[in-house]
């Protein structure tokens, strides 16, 4: 195929994990997946991040690397009689890798037919989700299978992208680019690879004109230059449906911000689209908690049974049940405060470690451990006044530390004095 016809980003997909940007937990040397791949004893996996991030590219790894048959199915086209197909080539091959891109999307019937297949090792299963495999892919099957999440890229590996396409890339590389800026490439791909390159090509071959990228007309990209053109021709770096993420991040952002007005429209468009219910739902639940939490405890109640409604229910009917709760969201007074704790506290877990636990508040169940001081001194919150005794609850190393700080809504307020009038000044409430 010339190369012309091929896409930046399938042009680029690294052949090795060394040529892989990004994903060095997984890829890095002396990493987990890495040491099974060198030692040839790959386990099926599911693969979970977002998209553009290297899922596809890691699979075709893995299968070059092991020399193994590969085949590939998207779980949006592919039903049980392909899945069973592959199984059958398998089985007379001795062994075969089955990549299933949004292994999500397979239903029950469609995951549980590659149960046995998996559990005897007659294929090493590779699938790849965006979504939550806890949620969505079988418990039978996940428990076959190691999990591995990939992050998203960060703008270093971004640019790191983009200057490995002008330089290496056989048809960019003869080409006299001048990279001003990369803000807009960086902001529009939104940590995509696969997007980012794909838009990339489409700034350089817009700007293609005339004498543009000989040695004396180098062409020049800049942030306004690919604004303009990403939103001329938008859908033709929007090939393979990643418009869908940007329109669930204005979505929840909508919400976030208070306008319900804009949280409709922009759920219209999903369910115009045929947006799965679940993958609605369940960010509504998300959101609750993230952007709302106690401000509004009941909006986490809201979005729960929301998402157990329209479960049952399914379109067209959930369409009200998904308006009435997005709008009741977007209506809510907003804090991310919890989710603000849970992030400072896992920092903390990062910066300092394992942390031992004060004897006082440990366990001790055996005698031996009784004789040690565990759970020496502890005092029983129930046997004092207003079921609460001041103690210390914190490793020594974090003693006095605030990760949860009340947000400025009417709910937490009450929460603040609550706490303040318990603690007094030791966490600064």
């Amino acid at each position: 195929m010339a190369a012309t016809s091929i896409p930046l980003a399938e042009r680029l997909r690294p052949e090795s994990l060394d040529e892989l940007v990004g994903q060095q937990h997984l890829a890095g040397k002396g990493s987990i997946l890495r040491t099974s791949i060198e030692q040839g004893k790959v386990p099926s996996m599911i693969l979970w991040g977002p998209p553009g991030t290297g899922k596809t590219t890691i699979a075709n790894i893995i299968a070059h690397t092991l020399q193994l048959p590969f085949f590939t199915l998207s779980a949006i086209s592919a039903g049980v009689k392909d899945v069973r197909e592959v199984i059958d080539i398998a089985k007379r091959t001795d062994k075969a890798i089955l990549f299933i891109d949004e292994i999500h999307r397979f239903n029950k019937g469609q995951q549980d037919a590659l149960l046995g297949a998996v559990e005897k090792g007659t294929i090493t299963l590779i699938g790849a989700t965006t979504e939550n495999p806890s949620f969505e892919v079988n418990s039978a099957l996940l428990s076959r299978s190691q999990v591995y999440v990939l992050k998203s890229l960060d703008e270093a590996d971004l640019v790191k992208l983009l200057q490995h396409a002008m330089k290496d890339d056989e048809l960019l590389s003869q080409k006299h680019i001048d990279l001003k800026e990369t803000a807009a490439l960086i902001n529009i791909s939104g940590g995509d690879a696969r997007k980012l390159l794909n838009l990339f090509e489409l700034v350089i071959d817009t700007l293609s004109t005339g004498n543009a990228g000989d040695a004396d007309h180098p062409i020049v990209v800049t942030d306004n230059a690919v604004m303009e053109i990403a939103q001329q021709r938008i859908a033709m770096y929007d090939k393979s449906g990643e418009q869908h993420y940007d329109i669930i991040s204005a979505f929840i952002k909508s919400i976030r911000g208070s306008d319900p007005n804009g949280a409709v429209y922009w759920l219209a468009r999903m369910i115009e689209g045929g947006e799965d219910v679940k993958f609605i739902a369940r960010r509504l639940v998300i959101l609750a908690s993230e952007d709302i939490g106690n401000a509004n405890p009941t909006a986490l109640v809201m979005a729960n049974t929301t998402f157990d409604a329209v479960n049952k229910i399914g379109y067209p009917e959930s369409r009200i049940i998904l308006s009435q709760c997005a709008v009741y969201l977007a209506s809510s007074p907003k804090s991310n405060a919890s989710y603000m704790a849970i992030n400072e506290a896992i920092a903390a877990v990062h910066q300092h470690g394992d942390l031992p636990v004060p004897l006082h508040i440990r366990n001790a169940p055996t005698k031996l451990m009784k004789n040690l001081d565990y759970g020496k001194g502890y005092q029983y919150s129930h046997s004092y006044e207003n079921n609460f005794a001041q103690q210390e609850y914190l490793p020594d190393a974090l003693a006095g530390r605030a990760f949860y700080t009340p947000g400025k809504n009417a709910r937490e307020e009450e929460l603040r004095r609550y706490l303040k009038n318990l603690w007094k000044d030791k966490y600064g409430y």
